[in-house]
C-alpha cells in the first residue's frame, strides 16, 4: 500500500484539506497568470493531449476533479462537446474565477461547478462516462481514497485522464528542473501571488508524488482494470490514462 507523505501548506497542525482550501482561495486571483507564465504556456498543450485521449470514446457526462479555475473543463467542453461537465473543487475562490470564464465562453449551460470533498464525493456510483484531473490530485490528503472515489463514480468501461506535474528522471532536465522549482518558481510565485508559502508547498508536492509505474500500480489497486502513462516535455509532466 502506498504510504503518502503528509505535506501541508501552512503548519503542522490542522486538517490538510482546510489548509489547501485556504491556500487556493488566497492565490485564486493570480493563479491562471502564474500557471501560464511559470510553464511558458506549455500547460495548455499538456491539457490538450489529455483531452485527445478521451476523443475516441465521445463521453457525454464528465467530472473534472480539482477543477480549479476550470481550464481543463473548458477544453473538454470545446473539444468533446459533451452534454454535461461538473467541475469539482474544494476552493470556492478558484471556482468563482472558473464560473466567470465559463460565462464569458457561453458554456454555462454545459459546465457547472460544485464544491466537493474529493475524498468523499456526493455523486452516485457509475454516473460519469469520464473523469479528468489536471495538476490537482497531488494535493489530496489521501491519494488512494481520492482515486477510489473517482473510480466509484465512473461507469464500468469509463475512462480516467490525468495530467500531473512530475520531476524529470534524466540528466540534465532533472538537475535543471530542481534548480528552477526551488528558486524561480517560489520566488516569482511569492512576488505575484503575495503568498510566500504556496509555491514552495506546490514544489514539495511535486517531489513527493508517486510517478510513472508507481502511479499506474496505485491506479490498478484502487479499482481500475487498465492503466498507462506517458511522460511529456522531458518528464516535467506525466499523463495517465486508466479504464474502469
Amino acid at each position: 500500500m502506498y504510504q503518502q507523505e503528509e505535506i501541508k501548506p501552512y503548519h503542522a497542525d490542522g486538517d490538510k484539506g482546510e489548509q489547501v482550501e485556504q491556500m487556493f482561495d488566497h492565490i485564486a486571483p493570480t493563479y491562471d497568470k502564474l500557471n501560464h507564465r511559470l510553464s511558458w504556456n506549455i500547460d495548455k498543450g499538456w491539457r490538450k493531449k489529455a483531452v485527445r485521449q478521451l476523443q475516441p470514446y465521445q463521453p457525454k457526462r464528465l467530472l473534472d476533479i480539482a477543477t480549479g479555475t476550470g481550464d481543463f473543463a473548458l477544453q473538454l467542453a470545446q473539444t468533446l462537446h459533451p452534454e454535461e461537465i461538473v467541475g469539482a473543487d474544494i476552493s470556492e475562490g478558484m471556482m468563482e474565477v472558473g464560473r466567470q470564464k465559463v460565462r464569458a465562453a457561453g458554456l454555462d449551460g454545459i459546465i457547472r461547478f460544485a464544491k466537493e470533498d474529493c475524498l468523499h464525493l456526493s455523486f452516485a456510483d457509475n454516473h460519469f462516462d469520464a473523469v479528468t484531473a489536471a495538476f490537482g490530485i497531488r494535493n489530496f490528503a489521501d491519494l488512494e481514497q481520492g482515486l477510489r472515489e473517482m473510480c466509484r463514480v465512473l461507469r464500468p468501461g469509463g475512462h480516467l485522464s490525468i495530467v500531473e506535474l512530475t520531476t524529470p528522471v534524466r540528466f540534465p532536465m532533472k538537475q535543471l528542473f530542481k534548480i528552477y522549482s526551488h528558486t524561480v518558481l517560489p520566488l516569482y510565485g511569492k512576488l505575484v501571488s503575495k503568498d510566500p508559502i504556496a509555491y514552495r508547498y506546490l514544489t514539495a508536492t511535486i517531489e513527493a508524488f508517486p510517478q510513472g509505474e508507481r502511479m499506474t500500480e496505485i491506479l490498478k489497486r484502487t479499482g481500475f482494470s487498465e492503466a498507462s502513462f506517458r511522460r511529456l516535455t522531458f518528464g516535467i509532466c506525466t499523463m495517465y490514462f486508466a479504464t474502469k
